[in-house]
């Protein structure tokens, strides 16, 4: 025997030689709730969000006027003058939000003159690119509606000037 064996042996009260003293192992540390912690639940977003997000990035787009369709637009006006009112980033975008992808559906106004096939697909790129990077969500499809086109001569909505005579 060895003189570790020897050692970790140990005798019974009455003298007798034993099996070798085994200690108890302690478990094996392990991380808590084990894995990946990014798989430990389950993140949603809600449609809203990623509307949002898309309203946000469509408009930094050169050419897009606005967002929404006239009827939209006006009533977003008279809501926007509203004490406590907020600009609605929302408009002119629908969201479908899936577990791991999302389509999009959204409606501008360009400006006269520019490419309205380049604005689009400016938008797409944009839109894609935000939602994509902030959710984490597929986007499947991005399809514009192309509502109005923004003339020079327009006026704004709320930039008419009351006329005193």
């Amino acid at each position: 025997m060895t003189d570790m064996t020897q050692r970790n042996r140990t005798e019974n009260p009455e003298g007798e030689k034993g099996a070798p003293d085994v200690q108890p192992r302690r478990p094996s540390v392990t991380k808590r709730g084990g894995g990946d912690p990014a798989s430990r639940g389950r993140t949603t977003i809600a449609d809203g969000v990623v509307e949002k997000i898309a309203g946000l990035a469509a408009r930094d787009v050169l050419g897009v006027h606005a967002m929404g369709s006239g009827l939209s637009r006006t009533f977003g006006a008279v809501r926007d003058r509203v004490p406590g009112g907020a600009k609605s980033v929302t408009r002119g975008v629908k969201a479908e939000v899936g577990e791991v992808q999302t389509a999009l559906d959204l409606e501008i106004v360009v400006d006269y003159g520019v490419s309205i096939t380049d604005v689009a697909g400016a938008v797409r790129e944009n839109v894609i690119s935000a939602v994509e990077r902030m959710t984490g969500l597929e986007v499947v499809e991005v399809n514009i509606a192309v509502s109005d086109v923004k003339l020079p001569e327009e006026e704004e909505e709320g930039e008419s000037e009351t006329r005193l005579q």
